[in-house]
C-alpha cells in the first residue's frame, strides 16, 4: 500500500534479499495483493532491465542472464525452509520500500506476512505511477487488468495481453501504464520494434513516467544505439538522481561512446547508489575505465570484487587471466591466499 492508505495504482514487483543478493518473485494485482510460493521458478516474472545479469561491461551480456551467486533456500525437516538474512520488499521507482523480516519458516506458519507500506521519495521527480493512469477510463483500464492477469497467469499468455492493450490504448491513447505494458507484452513475443514504438508511445504520453526509461534504454543499449541510450539515461537520472539502473546504463553507453570521464562519473554514481550490488557489473566496468587509465591495482581491486559477487560469470575466465598476467608482470600484488589453520595465530 501507499503511505496514505490505497493501492499503488499501478504493479509492483515484489523482491526477494538474501544477503545483498535481489530475486524478483512476482508482481502485485490492482489492489496491491501479491503471492508466490519460496523455491518456484516463476515463468510470469519477466526477466527485464531491472534485472542484472553477470556479463561484463559492453554487450547483451550487460542486460540479461542469471542472477549469478544467488543463494538457494535450504529446505529443512517438517516442511521447514531457512531464510535467515532475509527480507521482502517491494520495488518502484521513486519509492521508498519497508521490509518484512523473514527468518526461519515452517509450512505450518500463517503465510500472510502483512502489509509493506511504500513511501515517496523527496527530491525525486519522476514517478513510477503515470498521472494519467488516474484519468484512464473504465473501459480501458479494465482491457489493462485483464491483460495484467494474462501475464502473471502460470502459463503467460503475451500475445493475447498484447491484443487487450491495444485496445486499451486505443480506448485512450495518453495510458503511459498502458503503453508501457504493451511494450513488455511485445517484448515477450520477440517483437523488439513493436516495443521499442510501445515504449516511446510511453514516453510521449508521460515524460515523467520513469518505467519506460528503462526498458527503452536496455533496447538501444542491445542494438548497440549508444547515443540514445546515452540521451536517454541521462534524462532518467535527472529525474531520479538516486536511480542506480541509470546511472549504470548511462556508464555504458558513455564507454562504447569513448567518453571515458562520463563513463566513470556515472559508474561511481551507480556504485554509490547500489542497493546490495544490484548491478555487480559496475564492478567490472569501473575496472575496465581505471585500466584504460593505467591505474592496474585499483583496477585489479574492482575485477576482484565483481569476481567476489559473481563467480561464475561469462567474464570470469577472462578476468583471472588478465589478473594473472598483469600479477607476472608485477603491476599489482599477487592476491593473498587464505591463511591455513596452522598458519593463524592462536589467542
Amino acid at each position: 500500500m501507499l503511505e496514505d492508505g490505497t493501492p499503488p495504482p499501478e504493479q509492483v514487483t515484489i523482491e526477494r534479499v538474501c544477503t545483498g543478493h535481489i530475486r524478483p518473485e512476482g508482481y502485485t494485482d490492482s489492489k496491491g495483493r501479491f503471492s508466490f510460493q519460496l523455491g518456484q521458478q516463476h515463468s510470469a516474472v519477466f526477466m527485464d532491465a531491472s534485472v542484472s545479469g553477470g556479463g561484463g561491461p559492453v554487450g547483451r551480456d550487460t542486460l540479461t542472464g542469471g542472477m549469478g551467486g544467488l543463494p538457494s533456500t535450504s529446505g529443512g525437516s517438517m516442511g521447514t525452509v531457512d531464510l535467515m538474512g532475509c527480507e521482502l520488499r517491494a520495488s518502484l521507482p521513486g519509492y521508498r520500500s519497508e521490509s518484512v523480516i523473514l527468518g526461519r519458516r515452517s509450512m505450518f506458519d500463517n503465510p500472510d506476512v502483512g502489509t509493506i507500506i511504500l513511501r515517496r521519495l523527496a527530491n525525486v521527480e519522476g514517478t513510477a505511477i503515470s498521472f494519467t493512469t488516474l484519468a484512464a477510463p473504465k473501459e480501458a483500464k479494465k482491457s489493462f487488468e485483464k491483460a495484467q492477469k494474462l501475464l502473471r497467469d502460470k502459463n503467460p499468455k503475451p500475445d493475447q495481453a498484447a491484443k487487450e492493450l491495444e485496445k486499451a490504448v486505443q480506448l485512450y491513447p495518453v495510458y503511459a501504464a498502458g503503453w508501457h505494458l504493451l511494450g513488455q507484452a511485445r517484448l515477450a513475443i520477440k517483437d523488439e520494434e513493436g516495443a521499442r514504438q510501445a515504449f516511446e508511445k510511453s514516453l510521449a504520453a508521460d515524460p515523467k513516467y520513469i518505467n519506460p526509461y528503462t526498458q527503452l534504454a536496455a533496447l538501444e543499449l542491445q542494438s548497440r544505439r549508444w547515443d540514445a541510450a546515452a540521451n536517454l539515461t541521462d534524462r532518467l537520472a535527472s529525474l531520479d538522481p538516486s536511480m542506480t539502473q541509470a546511472h549504470y546504463f548511462n556508464a555504458v553507453a558513455n564507454y562504447n561512446l569513448g567518453k571515458i570521464s562520463l563513463a566513470e562519473k556515472s559508474v561511481r554514481s551507480a556504485l554509490k547508489h547500489d542497493d546490495g550490488n544490484r548491478f555487480p557489473q559496475t564492478h567490472h566496468l569501473l575496472g575496465a575505465i581505471l585500466a584504460r587509465q593505467g591505474n592496474y591495482p585499483s583496477a585489479a581491486e574492482e575485477f576482484r570484487n565483481f569476481l567476489k559477487l559473481v563467480p561464475n560469470s561469462s567474464a570470469t575466465e577472462q578476468l583471472r587471466k588478465q589478473l594473472a598476467e598483469w600479477e607476472g608482470l608485477g603491476v599489482i600484488q599477487r592476491a593473498e591466499s587464505a591463511p591455513k589453520t596452522s598458519d593463524r595465530e592462536k589467542p
